[in-house]
């Protein structure tokens, strides 16, 4: 039973139907990120890690090994707000 809800930002809504476009392979992959994130944003298999500079205050999530979420945690509300996805190089810029 999820514990958090998704709020999916207007921003990454563009950049998750892009990626998907681009990587109709990870669709699977996606889901399941995105189903551990609202059970538990803890789970070691997400290995979500804080960022630093100017993304502070925000915690990314690997999808793959070339691939990123950005977050923002907010346990206090139980939303986990999701802004970004792309390659590293991309959600980092």
């Amino acid at each position: 039973m999820p514990r958090f809800s998704l709020v999916w930002s207007s921003c990454f809504k563009r950049t998750a139907k892009r990626f998907l476009r681009q990587h109709p392979d990870l669709r699977n992959v996606l889901s399941d990120v995105l189903h551990k994130l609202e059970c538990d944003p803890n789970d070691p298999s997400l290995r979500v890690h804080a960022l630093r500079g100017k993304l502070e205050g925000k915690q990314a999530v690997s999808l793959t090994y070339s691939y990123r979420l950005v977050v923002k945690i907010e346990i206090t509300e139980s939303e986990i707000i999701l802004l970004d996805i792309g390659s590293h190089d991309e959600v980092y810029k």
